[in-house]
């Protein structure tokens, strides 16, 4: 079929033209890569670069894109720089953080104010370290890419640790420059951080960067040294920002360019588009969108299954898991249960009395120091959901259904995080209980009800990814709390 732009579209393909730099927010389901795509073919005389999220959506990309356009993710534009020097260290085996710290020299305990430190702590620190600094737009290694830790609140506390951590992790950063063998493992995010101190040049005359809103600070300082000698076109959508833990930030918010939108989605009808209104304005977003008439999406609450379940957490995942699995349903976990497995086993160790190594886990010495710490600490409140999961199932049956777990392709229905489940989109699906609502505050109303807190904006983004997945049939059951909440929209969202 031919391509019929909109009328956002055409506005688009006029700002290109132009050669000046543009930000487009592309709402969900609007046709982002397709109008990439058009653009690109408008122009077929200028060459340019389109830098894509991951490596399935750059392949795509590439059968689609006229041949005048370089369709690669930053990742593989930096093994072809200089990643592909170290590709004998990509290759090598695991070795447990602890390990590459023994060999780093973190070998002994170490106490910084009340919390005592085992070795395997500390060397995940400094790993984690270089990690962060790997992430970041800076040119030097310094004490505040070390992570925090829980339990180490007090700032001098943390300086202390930094101050210990700090000389480990420059001494792995140096370790991961010797292509030919060394202690830790090789990542691909290290030779992206090489290449990008190179302040590498990218050629062409104009370079399309993909899911702008998620770009972590290396690939933004990557693309921006860019702006003098190439028109830069960012694409993406601020209210699915939603990596922003991990070091992710939104480039389009304060990106010098012409500022235009995409927000007619073709993907669900006009009631769905209501709904993920709703959310848009919660999260504060530049946009509204509208959905295609012709496509007959229905929201409401519906018995039987749906064909995703999308969660807000790992641990709801896994208490639908457990649930789909016990009523003998195919399921399926996207991205695999290897997270969950390593947690279950955690807690399997501190329950027999052993020590973890888990990241999140390894600071408790004991299961009961855990649930103490869950269940009467604020800073430890995200982990009695966890708890509770295990106190109720125990770990080894969280285990057994991690085993039992199907690919999607045999699965009857599949279940995700909201997080894993960006990008894609399926006919039906149904919201879980995990999204739960905001707390009450220490205000009440003038019947005498507390007040619940407002909607974090960044919960309201997560959930604005939730309810866009679905095509025909949107059960939001889970999130069915807004419609009593202070903070809902009078009006539908239009």
């Amino acid at each position: 079929m031919p391509f019929s732009p909109t009328d956002e579209q055409a506005a688009a393909l006029e700002a290109f033209r132009s050669g000046g730099h543009l930000a487009i927010q592309a709402g969900a389901g609007t046709g982002k890569t397709s109008t990439l795509e058009f653009l690109a073919a408008q122009m077929p005389r200028r060459r340019g670069r389109y830098v894509a999220f991951n490596r399935a959506i750059a392949v795509d990309a590439s059968a689609r894109f006229p041949s005048s356009v370089q369709c690669k993710t930053a990742h593989s534009l930096a093994y072809a720089a200089l990643g592909h020097l170290y590709r004998g260290r990509l290759n090598s085996p695991r070795r447990p953080g602890w390990r590459i710290g023994q060999d780093l020299g973190l070998s002994t305990p170490a106490q910084i104010g009340r919390v005592g430190l085992m070795p395997a702590t500390l060397s995940n620190a400094a790993l984690r370290t270089v990690t962060r600094f790997c992430q970041s737009a800076d040119a030097e290694l310094g004490h505040h890419h070390v992570p925090h830790l829980r339990g180490i609140d007090d700032p001098d506390d943390h300086a202390e640790l930094a101050e210990l951590i700090l000389p480990y992790a420059l001494k792995a950063w140096a370790d991961l420059h010797d292509p030919h063998g060394g202690t830790g493992r090789f990542e691909h995010d290290h030779y992206l951080k090489m290449w990008a101190l190179t302040e590498p040049v990218l050629p062409g005359d104009f370079l399309l960067l993909d899911e702008a809103q998620d770009t972590n600070p290396v690939l933004e300082q990557i693309v921006l040294a860019q702006s003098e000698r190439t028109q830069i076109v960012m694409v993406g959508d601020s209210a699915q920002a939603i990596y922003g833990w991990r070091g992710a930030r939104d480039v389009m918010a304060r990106f010098d360019g012409q500022h235009l939108t995409l927000t007619r989605s073709f993907r669900f009808g006009p009631a769905l588009a209501v709904e993920a209104n709703r959310w848009l304005t919660l999260a504060g977003a530049p946009i509204r969108l509208t959905g295609t008439p012709g496509i007959p999406t229905t929201v409401g609450s519906r018995a039987g299954r749906a064909d995703v379940v999308l969660c807000r957490t790992n641990i709801g995942a896994m208490t639908e898991v457990l649930t789909l699995i016990a009523s003998g349903a195919a399921t399926d976990l996207v991205g695999g249960g290897d997270s969950l497995r390593a947690l279950a086993s955690a807690a399997r160790d501190l329950i027999q009395g052993r020590r973890t190594h888990h990241p999140e886990l390894v600071l408790f010495t004991t299961w009961n120091a855990l649930r103490d710490y869950a269940e009467h600490d604020p800073a430890g409140s995200d982990l009695q959901p966890f708890a509770n999961l295990i106190d109720e199932h125990g770990p080894d049956a969280i285990l057994q259904a991690v085993d039992r777990l199907v690919p999607e392709t045999a699965a009857e229905i599949t279940v995700s995080t909201a997080h894993k489940a960006k990008g894609r989109e399926w006919p039906q699906v149904r919201i879980a209980p995990d999204f739960t609502p905001p707390a009450d505050s220490d205000e009440v109303d003038a019947q005498g009800h507390p007040i619940p807190r407002p909607v974090d904006e960044a919960e309201a983004r997560l959930a604005y990814v939730a309810v866009t997945r679905a095509r025909h049939h949107l059960d939001p059951t889970g999130l069915d709390w807004i419609s009593q909440h202070p903070d809902n929209p009078a009006c539908g969202g239009t």
